[in-house]
Formats: structure tokens, sequence, C-alpha cells
């Protein structure tokens, strides 16, 4: 259908054009008022959170003024602290007030992804028994057009990543087996593609689990298992396949659900549920 996949890069590249042409079109009449010159700014946090997007935050105001310099005063990934600097900025003045809202729109975005990430990955710190451990991994309910950005932002934040895309990986879900016919049938089906891109299947019980192990799976997502379930999925499994545990958990559930041995614990709320990161930039002279 399309002529690629895309990679990161392009992804970024996508966002700024993307985002500036949403916001300036064919001018920004405001910033026209001043004069142009180069000015110096500030970037500050209002909150405690992760750092990250500065490749989007540099690379859509060196769009509009190649010569910008950056010095950040935190790394990308880095908790910062309520009311510190984030970096000092020094630009052309019409570029960095067309650019200004773009910017940290970015950051503010992909610092909240990377928050929640973190939050989440800190929760079950050393409770897993889990001889692998236990990840913290996201889900494709991502905002549309920042899917690469969104899953580059919960790597930072310390989670790993469910299949970037569809063209990533296969998932075979309730309604995959539905058309199929079986469980079996679906992973049949699934192999039958050659695809050479990881299988996994979702199962709601465990008469499919059991069907799934029977049929070979390599990888399981019980959904909406209790941790008690998950308990007896794991010892059911016996390391056969790879668990991966979803369904609506809240923060407060992680701890629990990543002591029952689960390989993987999936959210979808680590890119939806975002709630944007207070940055505020001020022009100093």
């Amino acid at each position: 259908m399309f002529e690629l996949n895309e990679t990161l890069e392009q992804a970024r590249q996508r966002n700024i054009h993307d985002a500036l042409l949403e916001d300036i079109g064919t001018g920004d009449w405001t910033a026209m008022l001043v004069p142009t010159k180069t000015v110096k700014a500030q970037l500050i946090v209002r909150q405690k959170a992760v750092l990250c997007g500065v490749d989007w935050f540099e690379g859509t105001l060196k769009k509009l003024d190649p010569n910008a310099s950056i010095t950040w005063q935190y790394i990308e990934g880095d908790w910062m602290e309520p009311d510190t600097k984030v970096c000092d900025i020094q630009a052309d003045s019409r570029a960095l007030l067309s650019a200004e809202r773009t910017c940290i729109n970015f950051l503010q975005t992909l610092s909240s992804t990377a928050s929640i990430a973190r939050e989440h990955v800190e929760a079950i710190k050393g409770v897993s028994q889990n001889p692998k451990g236990c990840a913290v991994l996201d889900t494709r309910k991502t905002i549309p057009g920042l899917r690469q950005a969104q899953k580059y932002a919960v790597r930072v934040g310390g989670g790993k990543n469910q299949r970037l895309a569809l063209w990533h990986g296969i998932l075979i879900k309730e309604n995959h087996i539905a058309a199929a016919g079986s469980v079996t049938a679906a992973l049949q089906n699934a192999r039958s593609l050659n695809s050479g891109v990881d299988i996994q299947i979702e199962v709601e019980n465990f008469a499919e689990l059991e069907e799934a192990l029977a049929a070979g799976a390599k990888s399981i997502l019980i959904d909406n298992f209790t941790p008690e379930q998950m308990r007896q999925a794991v010892s059911l499994t016996a390391g056969r396949a790879l668990l991966e545990a979803s369904g609506g958990i809240d923060l407060d559930q992680m701890r629990a659900i990543a002591a029952t041995g689960v390989d993987r614990i999936s959210l979808g709320k680590l890119t939806k549920d975002i709630h944007a990161v207070d940055f505020s930039m001020r022009i100093l002279s």
C-alpha cells in the first residue's frame, strides 16, 4: 500500500515539517512586528519531568534559523527539577518567536510520554521473580503522526516497544481468531505468511492459552487476567512462551502484576493518557 517503512529520522523530519507548515503556513504576521536581530532566551520547566524531545526542539528551531545555538542544562532522559533552567537559546528573533510554540509542543508531549514510562518502570523495580525480569511496553495507541516519536519517548523513559506498527509484527487478536475460526488456525495462517516478523497471539482464558501453547505459540498476550490467573498462566506456560499482561492496568497494580512472573506488561496509557509537561520560554535580551 505504501512504499516504505518510515525510520525514526524520517519521522522526525516529517514531524517538524508538518508542524511548522500547520502553524506558520504562508507566514507569521505577529513575528513581523519585531525587528530582526539575535536574541537570547531561556527555557524553564515548571514541574518534575523526564526530558525528551531535544532533537525535535532543535530541529524545529534550526529549520527556521540554521545558525541558532542551544545549550542544554539537562541531557535527554534526565529527571528535571521544577522551576529550573532547561536550556539557553541564542537565535534570530523572528525565527525564535515563530518556532517557540512548535518547539515546546514537541518537548511537552514527548517529555510527558517519557515521564509516564519512567514512573511505570520504576514502580516494578526489583519486584519480578522472573530471571529475565519484567519489561514495561507501550502499544499502538499513539497520537496520529507521532508514532515513532512517542515510541522513542517510551524508550527514553526506560520502557520498551511493542511492535512499532502493523508492518513490524503480527499480533493475532480476538477478531482475527474469530475470523480464522480458532487459535490454532490463526497461528497456522500467520506462519504460512513467512513474513520474517514476530508472531504474538492474544488469549482471553485458559482454554485459549492451552490451545496456543499446544499450537507452538512463542509469544502470548494474556488479556484482562487477574494477578492470580497470571501466576497460574506463568506456571502453566513453564517458560515455553513469552507472556505479556495487558488490559487497563493502573500504576498501583504494576508491582503485583510484575511479581507474578510475567515477562512483559503492555500499557496504552504510556502514549495516550498524557498530560503536557509545563515549559515556559522567556526572551532575556
